[in-house]
């Protein structure tokens, strides 16, 4: 059974559908220099599917709360005139791999410690896990020490 070919370029009506994006996505997204388009003859914008992965990278990097700006910064190191092999995405995402790994430690931290005071809401100052005598980690600085992994002393 032979299968029709694949386009090698979308509308943005069928790169929306398959990206699983809404239109206005796509433009922003090309607004933003994260993805590129052309116009054909008739004036109509296309993509190359290529960009599928583009767009694809952008989604799950926002979903674990990676930056535009830092999402740009790996994409721009990737290549425009052919296909992205492995070895171009181990090389552009490498910088992601200390951000990502500290991302992943503090989450750990903060799903393993909600359970504790904050979770169960009886804010007690002689048995939290959490507690800061004297406001011993103040001192180290504001915000959560502990669960930043910035806390100069451990209370």
């Amino acid at each position: 059974m032979s299968r029709s070919p694949v386009p090698s370029d979308l509308s943005i009506g069928q790169m929306a559908a398959r990206a699983g994006v809404p239109v206005s996505t796509l433009h922003f997204y090309e607004a933003e220099g994260l993805i590129r388009s052309w116009r054909n003859p008739a004036n109509h914008r296309r993509y190359d599917r290529r960009e599928l992965r583009r767009v694809a990278i952008i989604k799950v990097a926002q979903a674990v709360g990676v930056s535009l700006s830092e999402i740009r910064e790996v994409l721009d190191r990737l290549p425009r005139d052919r296909a992205v092999s492995a070895q171009d995405w181990a090389e552009a995402a490498a910088p992601w791999r200390a951000m990502l790994d500290e991302r992943i430690a503090l989450m750990t931290r903060l799903r393993d410690q909600m359970g504790h005071c904050i979770g169960c809401g009886c804010l007690s100052l002689d048995s939290c896990p959490l507690y800061n005598a004297q406001d011993r980690l103040g001192r180290s600085g504001p915000g959560p020490r502990r669960w930043t992994g910035t806390a100069g002393e451990r209370a």
